[in-house]
């Protein structure tokens, strides 16, 4: 229950980064001045590297701790687990795609505008969403 706990702690944490990232991308490109873009880009960077990827790599390290133990020989043949599994690599990649846009903000490269990241700012949801029913309901 402990590797439970650790790994629910860590997730929370990863997705509040994952819902406040893009959010602070929307107000960066929003932004026109260079106190804001500053301060932005030192928010996100932060964020990224000190919240959200720490948060990531332990949620991760939990989950397939879980996984090897014991969750994978009770359910290895459950279709839930295995979409499950493949909404996590999704979300590994939105992250890794997040830290991108972090570099090209840091680097006056953005080429998005606040209405594309109100939107990206969506895809986390409605994978949260998912993941919960797949673990909780079970439903394949």
């Amino acid at each position: 229950m402990w590797l439970k706990a650790l790994h629910l702690i860590f997730m929370v944490t990863w997705f509040a980064g994952l819902f406040y990232l893009p959010r602070l991308f929307v107000y960066h490109a929003l932004s026109d001045d260079k106190i804001s873009n500053e301060r932005f880009k030192v928010m996100e960077r932060k964020l990224f590297y000190g919240i959200m990827t720490p948060g990531a790599i332990l949620t991760l390290i939990f989950g397939f701790w879980m996984l090897s133990d014991y969750a994978w020989a009770a359910y290895a043949n459950s279709g839930w687990l295995h979409a499950k599994l493949a909404l996590i690599a999704v979300l590994v990649v939105y992250h890794i795609y997040c830290g991108k846009l972090v570099r090209d903000f840091r680097d006056d490269r953005n080429k998005h505008g606040h209405v594309y990241y109100r939107w990206f700012n969506e895809l986390p949801v409605l994978i949260l969403v998912a993941i919960i029913i797949l673990a909780s309901v079970k439903p394949f």
